[in-house]
């Protein structure tokens, strides 16, 4: 069973994501097993465990990249189903960020970053130019926006896949492990980026092993350890004081 996060002083308008009894398998192996958790808007969420813990397949069925086989999951009120226009409904109010920057590298920055606005959301071509060259300033590399990704640093195209999520005005972030396909060096700058958004109010969920981050930015950090909810908190009690076995292993493992 998940352990249960204080959740009775939110009202059903401030719930941006709720998930029940969450199950995935993947063949006979039982990826996600009974997760519960319920997401206020505005909430950031750092979600940190072991590889193979379950962190990342569980934001991918958040916007349906991977569908889970038993439970209820509701995005922004709209319960994620089988059907195809829920799921692009949730698609259009949730922007994700991976591990690799999946830039179109045939295209500009700019032409990266007006694409979705213009075939998802019907933007005219000007107005998904504005608010490009407007996110792109945001992440600070509006100047980039003639080059092509591959001219560009890791950090660089992180923060352009940041820029282009936000391109569709998300009302939810995810960030799988953004940091972890880049060099030390570039990790502060996507960080930083990230902070900002935090600071400005927007929802996120992000796995992550940069626990320094986590402590800055998180009002709750969740541990996940095979397929469940082993621990969550808000980050000095979860870091000062963790609770479970496992959770304390992890800390001392990864913070020394």
């Amino acid at each position: 069973m998940s352990p249960s996060f204080n959740a009775s002083n939110t009202s059903k308008s401030d719930v941006a994501v709720t998930i029940s009894k969450l199950n995935k398998w993947y063949g006979s192996y039982h990826a996600l097993h009974d997760i519960d958790l319920t997401v206020t808007r505005g909430e950031r969420i750092v979600i940190a465990g072991p590889s193979g813990s379950g962190k990342s397949t569980m934001i991918r069925c958040i916007n349906r990249l991977e569908e889970h086989q038993d439970g209820k999951i509701v995005v922004d009120g709209i319960e994620l189903t089988k059907s195809l226009k829920k799921i692009d409904e949730v698609r259009r109010e949730v922007g994700m960020v991976f591990q690799h920057f999946n830039l179109f590298p045939h295209l500009t920055i700019l032409e990266n970053c007006i694409l979705a606005p213009i075939w998802v959301r019907g933007m005219s071509k000007k107005k998904a130019e504005e608010a490009a060259l407007h996110y792109l300033e945001k992440v600070k590399i509006p100047e980039q926006a003639k080059k092509y990704p591959g001219q560009l640093s890791g950090g660089q195209q992180q923060r352009v896949a940041i820029a282009r999520a936000l391109c569709m005005s998300p009302k939810i972030m995810l960030f799988d492990e953004p940091t972890s396909a880049l060099d030390p060096e570039m990790i502060k700058e996507v960080l930083d980026t990230i902070v900002g958004l935090a600071e400005e109010g927007m929802t996120m969920l992000c796995v992550t092993h940069e626990m320094g981050f986590a402590r800055q930015v998180a009002n709750r950090v969740i541990f996940m350890d095979k397929g469940e909810i082993v621990e969550q908190n808000n980050p000095k009690d979860f870091f000062d004081n963790p609770r479970h076995a496992r959770t304390q292993q992890f800390l001392c493992q990864i913070l020394q």
